[in-house]
């Protein structure tokens, strides 16, 4: 289980472990595998204007009743994700809403050796590796596929844990396939992707990416002034626009919390606490934009996100100028500035839930999912301005048309 949201000091003897994990041992640990340093996002995923275009998922093999594709068995598959990485606390989150924790397995994966020049593994475990897989590294669950593979492993990663390997890392997509076929095994009769209006949702969650969720990144590591620029102006842009939906929305569709919502609120809160030391000035701070920040402690207060929402600042730098994520975010109390106040039930027709619940049998359930252009193997389709977006992203085009069913 995740560490609690406000332990920022929990993690310190693990940092202790974490000291005798050197470089001399993941070497160790990769000679012994066969396992491939990690590639630069720097230099392998840069187009020739500067601009970061994020590699294409290796894994997308969809689950669904076709041939061929992954079909969805109880303790079959782990969720391998990291604390950092925003994209894999997505599936962790949808996992623990929908009451799938003794179905869907999960392991979180750290840095390896001081530089971490082999990727994701397994730092606070015994032996340095994964008791399911005896992996010490994430990327083997990818060599075990294809061993000439010379991508990055990514989290999250979803593992088949009979076989030992990766069978999908597309993240745009993961959390739609588990909820749609898992449901069968579902605690829960709560609907984080109504059937009726999942083509909007997928639309929405298709700008949402290269606008918001990878906005940091594209300015983070690209490689160039105008590449910044265009990344920067995206960003602020549209997150205006969201702020301005949520002025009369408890949530982004409205009453009830969506698939959306769970990725647009790990990207905020990575912001707030992270992101802003990569990138230069920030035009606001998420605290500034009031629709938004209030919408950010609403979900904060909520446990399976306060679950995966970490606050974890640690460093050995003794310089006299020593960054704000290291001197003085420690010293933050987050659950009172996070507390929620509790107004934004007033934008609600059902102030007192916050999840949709349908009753409907799992079989009508399972649509097919669409697939996403953001895995396509040009590069050019997954240019950040290739979307397309119906209705201004400052509309919610589903106003009162969520209902709930209890």
């Amino acid at each position: 289980m995740a560490a609690d949201a406000c332990g920022i000091f929990a993690h310190k003897e693990k940092l202790l472990k974490d000291k005798e994990y050197s470089d001399e041992l993941a070497f160790k640990f990769a000679l012994e595998k066969g396992v491939k340093p990690r590639p630069n996002e720097t230099k392998e995923e840069i187009d020739e204007r500067g601009v970061f275009v994020r590699q294409a998922n290796r894994f997308t093999t969809p689950f669904g009743n076709e041939e061929g594709n992954l079909k969805a068995l109880p303790n079959r598959y782990g969720i391998y994700w990291a604390h950092g990485c925003h994209w894999s606390n997505r599936p962790v989150i949808v996992r623990d809403i929908l009451g799938l924790e003794d179905v869907i397995y999960e392991k979180h994966v750290t840095h390896t050796g001081e530089t971490n020049k082999y990727g994701w593994g397994f730092r606070d475990q015994e032996g340095y590796k994964d008791e399911k897989t005896g992996f010490h590294f994430l990327s083997e669950a990818y060599f075990n596929v294809d061993k000439d593979y010379n991508g990055r492993a990514t989290t999250p990663t979803l593992v088949d844990l009979d076989k030992k390997i990766a069978v999908n890392n597309d993240y745009h997509r993961l959390t739609n396939y588990i909820e749609v076929y898992f449901r069968k095994y579902q605690k829960t009769d709560i609907d984080l992707y109504p059937v009726k209006y999942r083509d909007v949702i997928d639309e929405f969650n298709d700008w949402l990416f290269p606008t918001i969720n990878n906005g940091h990144y594209r300015m983070a590591f690209c490689q160039s002034k105008v590449a910044y620029d265009e990344a920067y102006d995206d960003f602020f842009d549209n997150i205006e626009k969201l702020d301005k939906r949520l002025e009369n929305n408890r949530f982004l569709f409205g009453d009830y919390i969506t698939d959306s919502d769970i990725r647009l609120y790990v990207t905020l809160v990575r912001w707030e606490t992270s992101y802003y030391r990569n990138i230069g000035p920030m035009k606001k701070r998420i605290t500034e934009y009031k629709n938004i920040w209030g919408y950010v402690k609403d979900l904060f207060s909520i446990p399976e996100f306060r679950r995966y929402t970490f606050f974890e600042f640690t460093s050995d730098n003794t310089s006299l100028f020593r960054p704000y994520a290291e001197r003085i975010a420690p010293k933050v109390d987050y659950d009172k500035e996070w507390k929620t106040d509790g107004k934004r039930k007033e934008l609600s027709n059902d102030k007192e839930n916050v999840y949709l619940h349908t009753n409907i049998d799992f079989k009508e359930y399972e649509t097919k999912i669409s697939e996403s252009h953001w895995n396509s193997l040009n590069r050019k389709d997954r240019d950040p301005f290739n979307r397309t977006i119906k209705i201004d992203p400052s509309i919610n085009p589903l106003k009162g048309l969520l209902k709930n069913e209890r």
